[in-house]
Order: C-alpha cells, then structure tokens, then sequence
C-alpha cells in the first residue's frame, strides 16, 4: 500500500483513479484496506475544498473567499 495525503488536484485524481482500480477487492485483502484508507481521505479533501489555507493565502484572496462563503 503506497497511499500518500491529498493535497491538490493532481493526488486528487490520481486517488480517484486508484479507487477505480480497487472497486472490486477482495474483503480482507490489503487492497481493501487501501480502499478504506483512500475513501477516507478522498472524502476528507472534498470536504475541504473551497477552504483557504493560512498557508498558502493572501489578504485578498481570505476576504474573497469568507465573502463567497457568506453569499456577499
């Protein structure tokens, strides 16, 4: 099992792509496990999508955002 964190776009559609690959494992099987494990953190990045990192944001971009998520 090589499952990384999901942190763009990109990991993203590649764990998409990987749970294609396992839909069907086996129950008891480290695939499944893998499934598991990718279900969790696909389902954890979609429900952060549209958040703004501290990180990664500028002024602008915060204030645009907590407009948007107010409807403003």
């Amino acid at each position: 099992m090589n499952v990384k964190p999901i942190r763009n776009e990109a990991d993203y559609s590649a764990a998409l792509a990987r749970v294609d690959v396992l839909w069907e494992a086996e129950p008891g099987t480290q695939e499944i496990d893998e499934l598991e494990v990718l279900a969790v953190l696909i389902d954890n990045y979609e429900g952060n999508l549209g958040r703004v990192s501290v990180a990664e944001s500028d002024p602008i971009k915060a204030i645009t955002c907590f407009m948007e998520q107010r409807g403003l």
